[in-house]
């Protein structure tokens, strides 16, 4: 792909990492980034020291305050802020984003009483086609995408142009992109998984073991698939990367913010502790409430979702929810 013009908005670990990939490609990037002291310190660095240390910055990656810089004549827009506020940096470039331009969400989430997904939300913000928005999902700790460890994902869009596109943007000889039509299912795998990363994470806080991270693991992908399902995803999307693929390295990972989370709760901690020790974002909190929100709405049932929710926001104790998990009516696997 000839040289393009890219805007990143976000300058977190992620953000940053897409920024230099897409840079050591010979794209010009600029990433917006909204705090000023974090601003002119990444200008004068020339490296991100709070998210992502020791990564450098290209020659062609420069960073702005100003929206309106970073966006105009672009060919990309990357969206890689926290999801929560996904709906408000949205807003706010509206008036900036031009119809031709292309839109990738890498944000994973999904908004708290709208329900929707980050596409969705970019798409009633900005007020853009449905067909130049993307989103790339799938098994990627920004720690090693940094460092060129081989990794693959998925660029999912209701266009497959669109989504071949965006994958043709991002490869590398260490970063392997599929494209996918079913957008539905890669932001649902991909947002769902935290939930699951949290639970995870209780497990092994609260000391259990192998055989029940396992069960865990192989139960909530049959919890993600059907609500996913139920809500227009193909089903074999959630055996791929953004499926299966996140699940896996979101629960196992010594990177993973979620896993972490659900790991200090598992110790006793308070919720808001563990939140109050933390620099970086786990979106698994608050997609946890929105799926509490979600299996409500649609009946589907989801034993493993409703347990987190209660140890996150009710109290309960990960012994007590493993308890009700084990003691549920006997039933067949399928």
């Amino acid at each position: 792909m000839q040289e393009k013009s890219i805007a990143v908005i976000g300058a977190g670990s992620w953000g940053t990492t897409l920024a230099i990939l897409l840079a050591k490609k010979g794209h010009h990037v600029t990433m917006w980034e909204y705090n000023p002291e974090q601003l002119a310190k990444l200008q004068a660095d020339r490296s991100n020291e709070i998210y992502l240390p020791g990564a450098a910055f290209p020659e062609k990656l420069s960073v702005t305050g100003d929206q309106k810089e970073a966006v105009s004549g672009a060919d990309f827009i990357v969206t890689a802020v926290p999801s929560h506020v996904t709906r408000g940096v949205c807003e706010s470039l509206k008036d900036l984003v031009e119809p031709q331009q292309i839109v990738i969400n890498v944000s994973k989430g999904i908004e708290n009483d709208s329900l929707k997904r980050m596409s969705e939300v970019i798409e009633e913000t900005i007020e853009i086609s449905a067909d130049r928005i993307s989103s790339l999902y799938g098994p990627s700790h920004a720690e090693e995408v940094s460092r060129g460890i081989p990794t693959a994902i998925v660029a999912a869009s209701t266009s497959l142009e669109t989504a071949r596109t965006v994958r043709d943007l991002f490869l590398t000889e260490t970063f392997r992109v599929y494209s996918s039509t079913d957008i539905v299912g890669v932001e649902l795998g991909g947002s769902l998984k935290n939930v699951v990363a949290i639970a995870a994470g209780i497990c092994d806080g609260a000391g259990f073991g192998d055989n029940t991270k396992a069960a865990l693991l192989t139960r909530a992908l049959v919890e993600v698939t059907r609500l996913g399902v139920a809500m227009g995803a193909q089903q074999e999307t959630f055996a791929g990367l953004s499926g299966v693929g996140d699940l896996i390295v979101t629960c196992m990972s010594k990177h993973s913010r979620n896993r972490h989370v659900g790991e200090e709760i598992g110790r006793g901690k308070s919720l808001q502790a563990v939140l109050d020790e933390m620099v970086m974002v786990a979106e698994g909190v608050r997609t946890t409430k929105s799926v509490h929100q979600l299996f409500q709405k649609t009946g589907v049932e989801m034993p493993i979702a409703e347990q987190v929710y209660q140890a996150l926001f009710e109290g309960k104790s990960p012994h007590d929810a493993v308890v009700d998990l084990m003691t549920r009516d006997a039933k067949e696997e399928n």
